[in-house]
């Protein structure tokens, strides 16, 4: 007899509230990508992303499984609640539970803990039989060959955003405030070329993106999958450091192969302030020389920038608005410092007295201060975070910025306006 699952991307409405009307906004490929390992002799599936779907708490599921991250895991707890005290059995998994697994298992029945290639498959059998462990765990590295596609037919409400792929995962560097090594397996891994093309035919549009957290960590293996997405003819973003943009012969595998845009987390244009949280791979003096190469073959840039460093004084924001508008930065995805758990940076933090709150709604890096900042009061990070985005997104800067680019004008046009209508 088949059992009901029910999948859920989570997202509070703080956060629903802000990302909505962003044109940019792909779907987060981890539901779809676990719903491939379901046995569907077993189990009926349903998936439910709360971008733009309501979790349907009326109807019964045997099985109710929640990807956790940090700034959504209250929320996520008050599901596994409303679904428990109905008899559902709740299982998740996802960066939070894998950070913190003692707070996890306080709120649902079983966790997963880390990679899930693995113990995912396990985990559905075990159920299925009658016999769920409370704690799941990965003691491989698991390998990226033969995974399954993802399961993008039970994606709704999605017509430009549902093609998202993975090539690769981790990132061969260690800055202090990111949790992917906390996260992953400390390895950085590629998947068969081949296996990664064969996924991308599958997407029905012309639009997707690499779900990879960073596309050129191997660069030999980036040039090879270039070479073979090329006759596909689709258009596709990923996530890259800009170092690894100064080798032409990549640039114009991507401008063939139908790159539209990079996101790049330059976070900062203080030599200061990248140096303090070990992101010294990028170099301030370098960066109008690079993002004037990538804008010579045809390609934006999204750039990840970052407020509230230790090295940041009041006048961080202004002089960030200057130096985005001088070098024609296409886009940014603006966030508040944030520490999350088990990184360096939280432990730092946390040894220094400065955390306001664990209240995990503070960590969400857009609406919250969660730290004592060095130079400026948690107030003053968050109104001159909050200034510099109008700024950023006025009628005014995006011409300065888009004139001196000069690249894909009316997609930026488009990413820039839909930025604009959220604030």
């Amino acid at each position: 007899m088949k059992k009901t699952i029910l999948l859920i991307t989570p997202e509070n409405q703080e956060i629903n509230y802000f990302r909505k009307r962003q044109f940019n906004n792909f779907i987060q490929i981890t539901m779809p990508y676990l719903a491939a390992f379901i046995n569907e002799e077993h189990y009926d599936i349903t998936l439910i992303d709360e971008y733009n779907q309501k979790i349907p708490f009326k109807e019964d599921f045997d099985l109710v499984a929640i990807t956790v991250n940090t700034p959504n895991a209250n929320h996520c707890y008050k599901i596994a609640e409303a679904f428990m005290s109905k008899g559902s059995y709740v299982v998740m998994g996802g960066p939070h539970v894998t950070l913190l697994p003692h707070e996890g298992t306080l709120h649902c029945n079983s966790i997963i803990i880390g990679e899930a290639e693995e113990t995912w498959p396990q985990f559905l059998i075990d159920f299925y039989n009658g016999v769920p462990k409370k704690i799941y765990q990965t003691t491989d590295t698991p390998s990226l060959k033969g995974i399954p596609t993802p399961k993008r037919s039970l994606i709704r409400r999605r017509f430009f955003t549902k093609g998202a792929v993975i090539a690769s995962r981790g990132c061969p560097y260690s800055c202090s405030y990111c949790n992917l090594k906390q996260i992953y397996c400390n390895s950085f891994r590629t998947r068969p070329v081949g296996e990664v093309i064969e996924d991308i035919r599958e997407i029905a549009g012309r639009y997707f993106v690499f779900w990879d957290d960073n596309f050129f960590g191997d660069i030999k293996f980036a040039k090879e999958l270039l070479r073979e997405l090329k006759p596909l003819k689709k258009k596709w973003a990923a996530q890259v450091t800009l170092d690894q943009c100064q080798d032409e012969e990549l640039l114009q595998l991507a401008k063939e192969s139908g790159c539209i845009y990079f996101f790049i987390g330059l976070e900062s244009f203080s030599e200061a302030s990248l140096q303090s949280v070990n992101k010294g791979i990028n170099n301030v003096k370098g960066y109008q020389k690079i993002i004037d190469l990538i804008h010579q073959y045809g390609i934006s840039l999204q750039a990840g920038i970052i407020f509230g460093f230790d090295t940041d004084a009041k006048d961080v924001f202004n002089n960030t608005l200057l130096a985005c508008n001088q070098l024609g930065i296409d886009g940014a995805t603006v966030s508040i410092l944030t520490p999350l758990p088990k990184t360096p940076l939280y432990k730092q933090l946390k040894e220094e007295g400065r955390l306001l709150t664990e209240d995990w709604t503070h960590y969400n890096g857009k609406t919250r201060v969660a730290y004592q900042p060095k130079n400026m009061t948690p107030k003053e990070l968050f109104e001159g975070y909050m200034k510099f985005r109008k700024e950023f997104y006025s009628f005014k800067s995006i011409y300065k910025r888009l004139k001196k680019s000069r690249t894909n004008l009316l997609h930026n046009l488009i990413v820039n306006l839909g930025y604009k209508m959220s604030l």
